[in-house]
């Protein structure tokens, strides 16, 4: 007895298209368009699996929808073939190679944009994390990045994507990652835009250029997720991210990305574990620039601050001041940019209030505050985080100043960490509250939304 039809979506846009009963003609067509890429030829049998739940690969699923389009006469995408497979797991593993690393990360855009919600709340997977970095470490380089398809991509092609990402990071620093809207947005793009590229036509040089500009969008994707609070979704972002650093041959990247999942590690107290992954990010970088290793040994600064480790949290400090002192203005790759001494002095202000070294940690206020002023957000969270500090340190009239000043600051930062920084702030100023200063600022974080 024949199964029943479960991909009712399919059935639908074949009968439209005129394939209901004409599975083996169907299928020519699919092997006529994918032929150039020399995948496997599908016949009636392959047709009648696909619409009882098989689901073909990211890459003949973009043929398919091609094939039906062409026929029907209207755009179509793979979201339309009814492919789906909500898999909560997908992404948390590395993917061994470059094509099973683009077939994962066009999955997982694809499963962002139809159902967001799904990995809203997933959990941040520590054992996941540190594979995720030894396989980044320790895996070999890829040998190709070649790749035939249906679109020809193009070095302007892959310029374009730089520029978006530029202004998802400069949206992202301005207005925080906790919007649901450039996220949305940003998702949907890696979907529709960057997914077809992946699949298209290039050479080594541009596919290695490709991958390196699909990785800074999937990283800053995960980055914003990150900062909205989403560390499920977060967490495979970045692991994409790592895969196509690795196949673009950007080692400086990848560790950046490596250090950010340490910093998210850090921020969810896993301190241990996120020592590992910035150490692996220092070590996978090699002889980087000296702005780049001042970033990355600032990561780890953070994970021994959480982990309690005062001896190595400083020399970690003193290795990323030294690599400071060091650095020149344009030097290293163009997104460590945004790295300044500002940062530094920030990271310093949070490792020694972590570990209640309240007067070293106040040597660095001014210094954490000399912030460009593009970066709102980071504004933000160090003037929060030093109100907490003097309070922490007994001074409650500095504490009520500058906390004022940092909720006039976060008017307009959508940030999970930020409303993080002001729930730490409101617990260290709650035994005061019948101090009318204290009570006002109180007040004030209480009127906050709770939600990014």
């Amino acid at each position: 007895m024949p199964r029943a039809v479960t991909n009712h979506d399919l059935e639908v846009l074949m009968d439209e298209a005129g394939y209901g009963q004409a599975h083996a003609a169907f299928a020519r067509q699919v092997n006529l368009a994918a032929r150039a890429q020399g995948m496997l030829r599908y016949d009636a049998s392959s047709v009648y699996w696909w619409l009882r739940g098989r689901r073909p690969d990211s890459a003949i699923q973009i043929v398919i929808a091609a094939v039906l389009a062409r026929k029907i006469g209207r755009t179509l995408t793979v979201d339309d073939l009814g492919f789906g497979d909500d898999d909560v797991s997908l992404g948390l593993t590395y993917p061994t190679s470059r094509s099973a690393g683009i077939d994962t990360a066009t999955q997982l855009w694809r499963l962002i944009v139809r159902r967001r919600d799904l990995l809203a709340t997933a959990p941040f997977a520590t054992a996941a994390a540190l594979q995720t970095g030894f396989a980044w470490r320790y895996d070999p380089a890829d040998t190709d990045t070649g790749h035939v398809g249906l679109r020809r991509v193009t070095t302007s092609d892959v310029a374009t994507l730089r520029l978006f990402a530029d202004q998802f990071a400069d949206l992202d620093r301005r207005h925080g990652g906790g919007s649901d809207h450039t996220r949305a947005l940003l998702a949907t793009f890696l979907h529709h835009q960057v997914t077809p590229m992946l699949h298209g036509s290039y050479t080594d040089t541009v596919g290695r250029d490709l991958m390196g500009a699909a990785a800074a969008l999937v990283g800053q994707l995960a980055f914003m997720s990150y900062d909205a609070g989403e560390h499920g979704a977060a967490q495979r972002h970045f692991t994409i991210g790592l895969r196509l650093a690795k196949a673009a041959d950007d080692r400086l990247y990848g560790a950046h990305l490596l250090a950010n999942l340490a910093t998210q590690a850090t921020y969810l107290g896993h301190g241990t574990e996120a020592v590992r992954l910035a150490r692996a990010a220092l070590d996978g970088a090699g002889r980087a620039p000296a702005t780049v290793l001042a970033r990355l040994y600032t990561a780890e600064a953070c994970a021994h601050a959480v982990a309690g480790d005062r001896r190595a949290c400083t020399t970690a400090l003193g290795k990323a001041a030294k690599a400071i002192d060091r650095s020149k203005h344009g030097e290293g790759p163009p997104w460590v940019g945004y790295f300044s001494p500002a940062h530094y002095a920030g990271t310093a202000l949070r490792c020694f209030r972590d570990l209640r070294l309240y007067r070293q940690a106040l040597q660095r206020a001014d210094e954490a505050l000399n912030l460009h002023t593009d970066n709102v957000r980071t504004r933000a969270l160090h003037t929060a985080l030093l109100a907490t500090t003097h309070a922490d340190a007994g001074d409650l009239d500095a504490a009520c100043l500058t906390g004022t000043r940092a909720v006039d600051l976060a008017d307009g930062v959508e940030s999970r960490r930020v409303r993080q920084r002001f729930t730490e702030l409101h617990d260290r100023l709650l035994p005061h509250r019948r101090v009318p200063k204290a009570d006002d600022l109180l007040e004030r974080l209480r009127a906050m939304p709770t939600a990014a």
